[in-house]
């Protein structure tokens, strides 16, 4: 039986919601404080893979869970690779400049979307992309400067190794199109079990408080879980170049829930970057003759 595909524009929109979905994960790691982070990683991971199991199993269809061993490789190495690396950065530089050099996944899925056969990146989703860039920046530094310094080399060649990462996965992921994008479950219970390894190696194990397990459980449910579904999809059969422009909502929107919650300070920069990324998401999505 052939598999069903959906059409490029709904593919597209489950691209989209995936990175609405992100927006609200920074909001949720603030609950999980006192955690030490590769925990975090297996026990959102993990139950990201029981709930999509569960949702497999009452389906009865494990059929979707078949995948070639590249497919399961290249998924499984993204998004633990990107997590790992996106610590270490934190921990080996300024939280800052980690932060934008991370940023750059975005900018390098729409220029490693220009290789791809069949895909044509418009000049005006290359410029509204760098206008997202550009938002990322004033927010990310609030309006300052930034300086690099030498001996946070390892933090930012980490940083923009996740980015790189991340940015490749999602392009190289279209040479799986035939897969389901159920299969991803398999995935998050590698990077479960891979995360778990490395915390009993190297971190020492806090017990979470009742409300931090409904977060991460929340966590695995949504921003972790569905979310990277969602994204399976949308870089598989959807508009992969405008998805890699319209990434930028997800720090900016990210920023403004955490105001909204009351985690952070509103600031101008945010009304700027606002300005940025809405001119940069209409140059990314306008046709021009």
């Amino acid at each position: 039986m052939t598999r069903r595909v959906s059409p490029p524009g709904k593919a597209t929109l489950s691209g989209l919601l995936a990175i609405l979905l992100w927006a609200s994960l920074a909001l949720l790691t603030t609950a999980t404080a006192g955690l030490p982070p590769f925990e975090v990683l297996a026990l959102g991971f993990g139950f990201a893979a029981l709930a999509g199991l569960v949702l497999v199993g009452l389906r009865g269809n494990w059929a979707e869970l078949r995948q070639p061993m590249s497919a399961l490789a290249l998924t499984t190495t993204a998004l633990f690779g990107y997590h790992a690396l996106y610590f270490i950065a934190l921990k080996r530089a300024p939280a800052v400049e980690a932060n934008l050099l991370n940023y750059m996944w975005p900018l390098l899925i729409v220029l490693f979307a220009s290789f791809l056969p069949g895909v044509r990146v418009r000049g005006m989703q290359i410029a509204g992309t760098l206008l997202g860039l550009a938002a990322a920046v004033i927010l990310v530094t609030r309006g300052s400067g930034i300086e690099i310094q030498p001996q946070f080399l390892p933090g930012y060649l980490a940083a923009l190794g996740a980015a790189v990462i991340w940015a490749a996965y999602s392009v190289l992921n279209r040479r799986h199109a035939q897969v389901s994008s159920s299969a991803i479950i398999v995935a998050c219970a590698g990077v479960a079990v891979l995360g778990a390894l490395v915390h009993a190696a190297f971190e020492q194990t806090v017990l979470p408080t009742p409300l931090q397990w409904g977060v991460l459980a929340l966590m695995g449910l949504g921003p972790v879980g569905i979310a990277f579904l969602l994204w399976d999809h949308g870089t598989k059969h959807g508009d992969i170049a405008l998805l890699g422009s319209l990434s930028y909502l997800a720090p900016l929107l990210s920023t403004l829930l955490l105001v909204v919650a009351g985690q952070a300070a509103a600031h101008w920069s945010q009304g700027v970057a606002i300005g940025l990324l809405t001119l940069g998401a209409w140059l990314s999505v306008r046709r021009f003759k």
